[in-house]
């Protein structure tokens, strides 16, 4: 069994998925208890994945003696990146967990090691995996995710940075980049690597490829529940369904195959103070 065949427990709920549209919608949601939302067991659960976003497929042979070290190492790869001041990385590990767990992807080229010669955190997308679908080519799933208290800034924002990082001249530096970066432990590595090849096609890039695009902001709907209900969830899809007509707009859809995660949240601010206790906690 692969270190990638397993993942932490599932927390995080799917309140609706539709895919009959472009783009694909999901929904997720990390629930309430006693009439509050689950802030905390978010920010455990954001914890959890913290090794599997972080750390290198050879770093994650994890045993009783050494659980506590790696899980340090982690932690201190996040919280020393710049881009920690503005807490983007609890979108991207958000991002991560949702896409190995409910769409069964696996890390190709981890977001904190894009590095340049200074050391420092290239811009690129916020997350590389690979899926293996039961027929055909490997699919490549480039994300973006955006952490935001207004849900049209957020969306705004991932449109913009979606149309930076499609075009030709960043895609195949990207390729440069990425290529090399690639285990060749990865399952159907040759076919994998053949994706992000300078002579492949960026057209070949575009078919085969998916672009997960996660939001994660404050939700009215949220704000105003106590419970799972049916109103609830009628909110959320209808919030959904605005950042969905947003992205149809832009004409995005007409270009790539996009999947759109939205994750309704009671407080962005309240969010990022409880992961930020628990990552200053595992630091030195």
């Amino acid at each position: 069994m692969g270190v990638y065949d397993t993942v932490p427990k599932r927390l995080l709920t799917c309140l609706s998925s539709d895919g009959s549209k472009a783009p694909v919608t999901n929904s997720f949601c990390a629930g309430f208890e006693l009439e509050e939302w689950r802030c905390d067991a978010f920010a455990d659960h954001m914890i959890d994945w913290l090794p599997d976003y972080a750390l290198k497929e050879d770093e994650l042979d994890v045993s009783h003696c050494n659980m506590y070290v790696r899980l340090k190492e982690a932690a201190a790869r996040v919280y020393k990146s710049k881009k920690y001041a503005s807490r983007g990385e609890v979108g991207e590990i958000t991002l991560h967990a949702i896409c190995r767990d409910y769409f069964g992807t696996i890390p190709i080229a981890p977001r904190v090691f894009y590095l340049t010669s200074s050391n420092e955190v290239v811009k690129s997308f916020d997350m590389v995996h690979v899926r293996y679908p039961d027929v055909g080519i490997p699919e490549l799933w480039l994300g973006e995710a955006k952490f935001y208290v207004d849900s049209t800034q957020a969306v705004n924002a991932a449109i913009a940075s979606i149309e930076t990082h499609i075009d030709r001249g960043f895609l195949n530096n990207e390729k440069l980049i990425l290529g090399p970066q690639i285990s060749k432990s990865t399952p159907r590595y040759n076919e994998v690597r053949e994706l992000l090849s300078t002579q492949t096609s960026l057209d070949e890039l575009f078919r085969t490829a998916v672009f997960p695009v996660c939001i994660a902001c404050n939700s009215d709907g949220a704000l105003a529940a106590k419970s799972f209900t049916s109103v609830y969830q009628a909110s959320v899809v209808s919030e959904l369904n605005a950042l969905a007509s947003r992205i149809e707009d832009s004409g995005l859809c007409q270009k790539l195959r996009i999947v759109l995660i939205y994750v309704p949240l009671k407080s962005k601010a309240q969010l990022a103070t409880a992961f930020d206790l628990r990552l200053k906690g595992l630091s030195p």
